[in-house]
């Protein structure tokens, strides 16, 4: 049997690619990788920690381990590439990412569910990176669309947000009278996974017909990129890293200590996603005026005052304001820093820039859940670990006001 291939784009003809479409089935791949690989454990945090009797310490170093395996994964995935075209990758890392999930419902030990969400980690990495490239390929045909495109598929983390948070509740509370009923909440979450690699494969099958663009060199005199040369604005989005994912991993516990309902906490996390889903829109025209840190500077302090507040009030409408702030910030934080480094530097060097910036941020996506839960488990609890995320935003936000543009 002969297999169809897409034909090749004939140079003249009408392009009738459907980029929107393509970019919103690749958007599963960010619902994968973030929306619930990686964030759906805020809401399966307070039934284990119960059941298994951990520490907050513990709980924190479940996203920590997580948050290591993205940056193993983050360092292997261009080595990857290099041998597997992207479209195969992100198949295969949302497959390997769906299985991870579902054996995390098969163990109660701490160990083989530490290694776990490590390996999920990885997996999300190759599946976040390999959509990434995909979608900025789609964006290199449509460049008056480039950051609509870019940002429906980032937009995807927020769907992800979304259907963990309308699916998660109600299975827990299906399995409640069930020993470790919190594993059916997994295998579900897998199987939203499966789907969505499932549909994955269209974009996946299309794009692999569509030739890569040609790689830039730098042209004479053009100047070499130097990390010193965006030392603020990497030390700032480190304080992003630190403190964003304390908030993203223990939110949710503190609300359920607070005395938050179930449909509280459903309304609270799904209007967290649908405002990540939002914001793409929201702050372009900020990262389009500025080629210095001040953009990574506000958004870093308006995250630091959505942290802080359930840390200091536990009124239930100041609470969701939070999480609609939270929300409508974090994702543009992240493509502010892509931002900066396409303002400054040559094409050929962008990959450089972003790949120093993946890498602060990874290490401070360790350092936070693991630092925030061992002062939880201290005087003032959770709302503690919060004042700490808020802390280390604003501390990041104070360095990111310092990077000008090169």
């Amino acid at each position: 049997m002969v297999r169809a291939t897409p034909p090749t784009p004939i140079v003249g003809a009408p392009d009738t690619t459907p980029y929107v479409r393509l970019a919103l089935a690749l958007s599963l791949g960010a619902a994968v990788s973030l929306g619930i690989t990686r964030f759906a454990y805020g809401l399966l945090l307070p039934p284990m920690r119960e059941d298994l009797g951990w520490s907050y310490t513990l709980a924190g170093a479940m996203n920590t381990f997580n948050a290591l395996g993205y940056l193993i994964g983050a360092l292997a995935t261009p080595w990857l590439m290099r041998r597997v075209p992207p479209t195969r990758l992100l198949i295969i890392g949302s497959l390997l990412a769906s299985v991870f999930m579902a054996l995390s419902g098969f163990f109660s030990a701490a160990a083989p569910l530490l290694a776990q969400r490590l390996l999920a980690g990885v997996a999300s990495a190759m599946v976040l990176i390999a959509g990434g490239l995909l979608a900025a390929r789609l964006g290199s045909h449509q460049p008056r669309r480039s950051g609509f495109l870019l940002g429906l598929y980032y937009g995807g983390t927020g769907l992800g947000i979304v259907v963990s948070a309308l699916g998660v509740p109600p299975v827990l509370a299906a399995a409640a009278q069930q020993p470790h009923g919190w594993a059916w909440a997994w295998w579900m979450l897998a199987l939203v996974c499966l789907l969505a690699t499932a549909l994955m494969a269209w974009p996946a099958r299309v794009l692999a017909g569509h030739p890569a663009p040609p790689q830039q060199v730098l042209g004479q005199g053009a100047r070499v990129y130097r990390t010193r040369d965006f030392a603020f604005a990497l030390a700032g989005y480190a304080g992003f890293g630190v403190g964003y994912i304390g908030y993203m991993t223990f939110v949710i516990a503190l609300l359920h200590e607070q005395g938050s309902s179930a449909s509280q906490v459903t309304l609270f996390y799904a209007l967290l996603g649908v405002a990540v889903v939002a914001s793409s829109r929201i702050w372009a025209g900020l990262l389009d005026r500025h080629r210095n840190g001040r953009p990574l500077a506000f958004l870093n302090a308006l995250l630091g005052l959505a942290a802080i507040v359930p840390a200091i009030t536990s009124a239930w409408p100041l609470v969701l304001a939070s999480g609609l702030l939270f929300g409508g910030v974090f994702l543009s934080l992240v493509a502010s820093t892509t931002a900066l480094v396409r303002h400054n530097l040559p094409p050929a060097q962008w990959a450089a820039g972003i790949s120093a910036f993946t890498i602060v941020f990874a290490a401070g996506q360790i350092v936070g859940p693991t630092v925030v839960g061992f002062i939880s488990d201290g005087p003032g609890g959770l709302e503690r670990g919060l004042l700490f995320s808020a802390g280390a935003l604003w501390v990041g936000a104070a360095l990111a006001w310092r990077q000008r543009a090169l």
